[in-house]
């Protein structure tokens, strides 16, 4: 990324401003233009520590990361943020609030202090994520960080995607989804 091209300006001074400030940053693009080049970038010029997820296991890999399900133990199926929703499990679908989620967490220490320590949560192929499973993501870090004023428990989150891409996969079961 070294030399005196637009496009290398322009990464230079976005990842300065990942580096050097605790904003929530959304870099969008078509395909080619340099997304995953810019994430491998990030990953080789942060001082944060850093993660790598994904809403898929297929850009999981790609991306060089985990599944968000897999980081933050999240489980199949709709969430509700409200604590006071009722969870429905029928057989073809299930709704989890912020109660199921914690009765179904399990951290492990190794896991626990990797979510205490994160600085910087990288999800790539953002536009397959479901807007509930970033709302679970969220409730899971605030709880595991300790900080619920906070959105994303005070983790940065750099969201990459092309929003023209692949869109979340939403199944419709009997009117719910």
């Amino acid at each position: 990324m070294q030399g005196t091209t637009n496009e290398n300006r322009e990464a230079s001074i976005a990842s300065k401003f990942i580096n050097n400030t605790n904003k929530n940053v959304f870099l969008t693009g078509k395909a080619g233009t340099g997304k995953t080049t810019f994430l491998k970038y990030i990953i080789k010029h942060t001082y944060k520590n850093t993660v790598i997820a994904a809403p898929t296991g297929i850009a999981a890999i790609n991306a060089g990361g985990v599944t968000l399900h897999s980081l933050f133990q999240l489980p199949f199926g709709a969430f509700i943020p409200d604590r006071n929703a009722n969870a429905n499990f029928t057989e073809n679908s299930k709704i989890n609030t912020p109660t199921t989620l914690f009765k179904q967490l399990q951290l492990n220490s190794t896991k626990r202090k990797l979510i205490q320590e994160l600085e910087l949560l990288i999800i790539d192929e953002v536009s397959m994520l479901r807007a509930d499973l970033l709302d679970a993501m969220d409730t899971v870090l605030r709880s595991v960080r300790r900080k619920n004023a906070i959105p994303f428990g005070g983790v940065q989150v750099l969201f990459i995607g092309d929003m023209l891409q692949l869109p979340p996969v939403v199944k419709m079961t009997n009117g719910i989804i």
